[in-house]
């Protein structure tokens, strides 16, 4: 039997991280404790980054925004406008209790969605994320190709309801990624899709992500 779709929230304007973060608790005890349902939140926050539960002090370059300590998995990721941040609270008691599978499915979900405007995003084993091959940039010192980052991930379980989520760049400041070692990963770029040449809107991103999200998560 299919699961009843979660309920979508698109908030305007940007959106302080720490109110994010208190209203994803409190979501996420409403649907363990059965007084809620599942949720899908897109937001934009200010410029910001955040430490992960792996995140290195050395991979704090430069704190020119404010840093905040999150118990998602991952290393340090920026937020900021531009780019549209989906905290997925879903329920891994009704749909597989597999973290791997889950983390794989949202990875996919931003592959088949960039789909929608021809980028062609990839995987990379050891390298959570979605990653796109810059074959117009210069190959990497041992010779393998140029590959920027265009979408983060990182999630957090609790009682198998899981929050925080994704981030897909559209158009975010793409210098303010300068103060951090993204995810903790050198020699790589980030990009977004606006960066790519693809005029695409945050309404554009977020028409294909609903369109998309059944094809991984069907229930």
């Amino acid at each position: 039997m299919s699961l009843p779709p979660p309920e979508w929230v698109i908030s305007p304007g940007l959106t302080p991280y720490a109110e994010a973060v208190a209203k994803m608790e409190a979501h996420v005890a409403d649907v363990a404790a059965g007084r809620a349902g599942e949720r899908l939140w897109l937001v934009e926050h200010p410029p910001l980054y955040t430490a992960g539960t792996s995140a290195q002090q050395a991979d704090l370059l430069d704190a020119r925004f404010p840093v905040h300590v999150t118990g998602r998995g991952g290393q340090y990721t920026y937020h900021g406008p531009g780019q549209r941040v989906v905290y997925t609270m879903l329920n891994l008691n009704q749909r597989g209790r597999d973290v791997r599978a889950f983390v794989q499915s949202l990875e996919g979900w931003v592959i088949d969605t960039l789909a929608e405007f021809g980028v062609m995003g990839e995987m990379r084993c050891g390298r959570v994320g979605v990653w796109v091959s810059r074959p117009d940039k210069a190959p990497l010192l041992d010779g393998s190709p140029h590959e920027d980052k265009i979408a983060a991930i990182g999630i957090k379980l609790r009682r198998w309801i899981s929050f925080h989520g994704l981030a897909i760049n559209v158009e975010p400041d793409l210098s303010h990624y300068g103060g951090i070692v993204p995810c903790g990963i050198s020699g790589h770029g980030v990009t977004s899709l606006v960066d790519l040449g693809l005029p695409v809107t945050m309404d554009d991103l977020d028409n294909a992500l609903q369109a998309r999200f059944a094809q991984r998560f069907d229930g």
